[in-house]
């Protein structure tokens, strides 16, 4: 079971990291004009938001988990 968690964290941290990068891209490249700072997201970008944050859940408790004392 430890060896489970530890793979499952690390395949949480990967999509999460390549998350965070798309959307860093994409805000960088959608966003040319300088007038309109604040818009909802819509379609893929709120889709990509939404399951950064429950991806962020789902590894935060997985840390909190394996760094329990029976896992030492």
């Amino acid at each position: 079971m430890e060896i489970a968690l530890f793979i499952a964290i690390m395949v949480v941290s990967v999509v999460l990291i390549a998350l965070v990068v798309l959307q860093a891209r994409t805000a960088g490249m959608a966003n040319r004009d300088s007038s309109s700072i604040y818009r909802t997201k819509r379609g893929l970008e709120k889709t990509m938001h939404q399951a950064t944050i429950a991806l962020a859940g789902v590894f935060l408790v997985l840390a909190l988990v394996t760094s329990l004392p029976l896992f030492s």
